[in-house]
Parts: C-alpha cells; structure tokens; sequence
C-alpha cells in the first residue's frame, strides 16, 4: 500500500504541479503574443483603414474601416474588434450595436493614451462593454493606441479566443510528458516486484493472524465449554445436594421445636439453593447452550430475562438476516452480554432495546440502547481505573476479529453500543 500510495503521490504531484507551473507560463506567452499582434494590426488599421471620418460617425468611413477588420483582422481567432475614443466612446465595432454607446475606461486604458505600448489580459465579461461577447466564452482582450489622419489618439482592441492559452499548455505538455513518463515508469518498474513481494508478506501474515484468532476463539470456547461442564457436573451438583440433605433435617428440628435451629438452617438452605441459582446463571454466561442450539435471538433472550426480573423494560428485535447464525455470533453475544451487564449494574435504566442487523451480506450490526444515567469519559476512565475493563477488553477482541466498537454516553442521556462484526 504505501509503494501503491507513493506511486499515486508522485504521479499526482508531477500532474497537478506541472499544470499549475505551466499555466501561468501560457497565459504570460498567450498575453505576450495577443500584445505583438493587436500592435501589428493596429498599426494595419491607422495605415489602411482609419480615417477622420471614423471620429464623426461618418457612415461611408464606418463602412470603410468595417471592409478592412473582415477582411483582415475577424478570424477563427478574432472574434471582436473595438475603436475607442478617449472619453469611452465606441468609435466603431464590428458589432453595430455597440457604435455610439460610451463606457468608462479603466485606468489602464487611459495609460496607454499617454505612455503607449500595448494591453492585453483576461476579458472581464461581466462588464456591460462585454456583454456582446459572452457567448464566445473565455477571451483575452488587447488594447493599444493609434492615431487617426489628423493625429488624434484612438484606443484599439481586439479580443481573442482563450484556446490559443489552452493550445500553449498542449504543446508544452507534450514536449515534457515523454521524460516525466519515462522516469515515471522507470520508477513503477523497480517499485512493482518490491510492492508484489510485500503484498505477498502481507498476505501470509494476515492469513497467519486469522488462523491464530480462530485458533484462540476455538480455545477459548472450548475452555468454557469445559469449565461450565466441570461446574455443572461438579460444584453445583453438590451444592443442590446438600440444599436437598438439609431439608428433611430443618423439617426434623422444625418438629422438635428447636425453632432457631430450624430457622438456620432453612437461611442455609436459601442460600444454597440461591447460589445455585447465580452458578447456572454463571454456567448461561460462559457457555450459553441456546446460542448453538436455538441460534442468536434465543441467546439473546436470555440475557435479557435476568433485567426484566429487575423490572426494566426490554425490546430484542432480530432481523431475519441475522437469523441465519454466523462466525461472528460469539462476539455479537459477548458484547450484548457486557453491555446489559453495565446496564444492569451501572445504569439505573429504565428500558433497554437491543437490534441486531444483517445491512450488508457480510457484516452483523448489534446496537444495545438504554435511557440510563449514562457516563462522560472521565467516569469511564475512572471505572478502568477501578478495574472494570470488560469493555476495554471487548474492544481488542473485536479489533482482532476485524470489527468495529463505539460506545456512545453522556450523562442524562443514556449509553449506545454499537458492534459491526464481518459475517462470515
């Protein structure tokens, strides 16, 4: 990736910088050019079409100058021809509309009346002098003074297509595109094979790092199946035996009127009997039997039975999508679990809503919601302090597994946890 970025890099910096370096270089040659020209064809006019009459509006002089500008001056390129006097008058166009009516020159203009030499620049067409010639698009219009017969200064101006600057930067371009290529591909044809081999590193350790996550949830999942069972088959056992065996003997002292041994005996036995309970409620937790079984929305269920016992109000909603069952199952479980543990211990909610989601074929959505007191990252990172870090280490699971966690709180306004876990 980074040779493939840098190859982008180089390619877009030479591309981009180049056009940026050679565009005003154009422009500068087109104005240049435009200046030379509209000299050479001012001087044409004075010498072969200009005459006093044109100062008058004289039609047969007007008509006179307007045979020279078609003939020799209106091309491909040409599109406008201007005479102005110096109060702003339009002395004569090729465009008749435009004979008689006055604007204000600018500075520049006025500049060249008096010092000379030639204008050119980028055609304002928002002026209302221009407005005939919008249509034509980007133009660059050139100015330069000339004299009539009886020695009065006139303002002369053209305005030519902007293609000639777009012509320029092609020429350019394609006297310095053959080196800039050359190096260019000289450049990919040492990256590439170097780009392939680390591609193929990557590839490897990436294929390596799956199998060993898959390995580790594997043993994972069987150490808690194997836990759970010894649990079940082992403490707990006992522990509901022990609860039977003291029954009939707190029956018996019951009898005998020994009352406060009775009544201990009956508190051991509650508590037994209630120790139990937390222990198959531990074996579910490690080891949930319906996530295999019955798949995730019964699962899911599950954990949050314990919450509506505690009068919270729950919602479980389960696309179909989801149904289907998947690899990333176990995570989507795992941090339900560890989110409604948080509800259940931390946010004095009074309803949750959990939605699982297929939005994509291979990515599974879990939002877990509740309408608790919520929490600002100081407590957060107080609680970690503390050594609550079930949600800390959540997120470096999920990582692993390529997936993405969000933990979305603030105080008064509730905890959202959102999970995206691939689908496969």
């Amino acid at each position: 990736m980074r040779f493939t970025l840098g190859s982008v890099a180089a390619i877009a910096v030479v591309v981009v910088g180049g056009y940026f370096a050679l565009r005003p270089v154009t422009i500068k040659e087109a104005e240049r050019t435009t200046r030379e020209q509209v000299q050479v064809e001012g001087r044409l006019v004075a010498s072969a079409g200009l005459s006093d009459g044109v100062l008058h509006g004289d039609a047969r002089a007007l008509a006179h100058l307007d045979d020279l500008v078609q003939a020799q001056i209106l091309d491909t390129s040409v599109v406008r021809v201007k005479v102005w006097s110096r109060d702003g008058t339009i002395l004569y166009s090729d465009e008749p509309a435009l004979v008689g009516k006055h604007f204000a020159l600018g500075a520049d203009e006025l500049a060249l009346f008096r010092q000379g030499g030639a204008k050119a620049d980028l055609s304002d067409l928002s002026k209302p002098e221009n407005r005939y010639e919008r249509p034509e698009g980007k133009l660059l219009e050139a100015h330069t003074a000339i004299r009539t017969p009886n020695g009065t200064q006139v303002l002369f101006e053209i305005y030519e297509r902007f293609a000639s600057v777009s012509a320029n930067g092609s020429r350019l371009l394609r006297a310095l595109a053959p080196p800039i290529l050359a190096g260019l591909l000289i450049l990919l044809l040492f990256q590439v094979p170097l780009a392939w081999s680390t591609a193929a590193r990557l590839q490897r350790g990436h294929r390596e790092r799956e199998r060993l996550l898959a390995s580790a949830i594997e043993a994972s999942g069987q150490e808690r199946r194997r836990i759970a069972a010894d649990l079940h088959d082992g403490v707990v056992q006992d522990l509901a035996g022990v609860a039977f065996g003291l029954a009939p003997i707190a029956d018996d002292a019951e009898r005998r009127g020994a009352a406060a041994e009775a009544s201990a005996l009956r508190d051991a036995i509650a508590r037994l009997r209630h120790g139990v309970r937390g222990l198959r409620t531990l074996l579910v937790e490690i080891d949930p039997p319906s996530l295999e079984s019955t798949g995730l929305e019964a699962a899911l269920s599950d954990l949050l039975s314990s919450l509506e016992a505690e009068g919270i109000a729950t919602e479980l909603h389960v696309d179909d999508g989801a149904t289907a069952g998947s690899t990333g199952d176990p995570l989507v479980y795992r941090a339900a679990r560890e989110a409604l543990r948080n509800v259940h211990s931390h946010a004095a909610a009074a309803s949750v809503r959990v939605d699982v989601t297929r939005p994509a074929a291979e990515t599974t959505r879990l939002v877990v919601t509740d309408d608790g007191r919520g929490f600002g990252a100081a407590e957060r990172e107080r609680r970690r302090a503390a050594g609550h870090v079930g949600l800390t280490l959540l997120e470096g699971l999920v990582a692993q597994a390529g997936g993405t966690l969000t933990v979305r709180s603030a105080p008064g306004e509730g905890t959202t946890v959102e999970l995206e876990v691939p689908a496969t």
